[in-house]
């Protein structure tokens, strides 16, 4: 069975405006409120960026493997890897992964502990001046983690 293909974004296609982004999503405690990952000074995002999560233990199988490495964002046991905006398109990302358009996260869930940060943090920034981790690499990465096989869908 073929899965369904989405088209692809083109320049002629008009983009449809979201909600405010820092309004909170649905499944986030009433007030809880999103925020958008910043960048640091000098990387150059001239793709736009979203933003891919995963648990702390996967995170660092994945950096340990991983050939290069963008901008890695920590809260609490999330780990949040910069990719090129529209990482999501065409991809079905594994369970065991959050995918925030724009790189907006929402606050970690769970009682707060003394040590965990409830601000993500830049944990790793990249030796050049971009600051995207390759997202197919990612997505492979990820797909192993989770034992599920990759899927995407082509269109022409």
């Amino acid at each position: 069975m073929v899965p369904p293909t989405l088209p692809l974004p083109s320049a002629h296609m008009p983009r449809k405006k979201s909600p405010h982004p820092a309004s909170g999503p649905p499944g986030l405690p009433r007030g809880a409120r999103r925020g958008r990952l910043t960048l640091p000074a000098g990387l150059s995002a001239g793709l736009g960026y979203d933003a891919v999560g995963m648990s702390a233990d996967h995170g660092k199988r994945v950096m340990d493997r991983l050939p290069r490495v963008g901008c890695v964002f920590a809260c609490d046991e999330h780990w949040w890897w910069i990719v090129p905006a529209g990482s999501h398109i065409g991809l079905v990302w594994p369970a065991v992964t959050s995918y925030a358009v724009g790189a907006y996260v929402g606050p970690p869930s769970g009682p707060r502990t003394a040590r965990a940060s409830r601000t993500p943090r830049l944990i790793h920034r990249p030796e050049g001046d971009s600051p995207y981790t390759p997202p197919i690499p990612l997505y492979f990465m990820a797909c192993h983690i989770a034992g599920v096989m990759p899927c995407w869908s082509v269109t022409e």
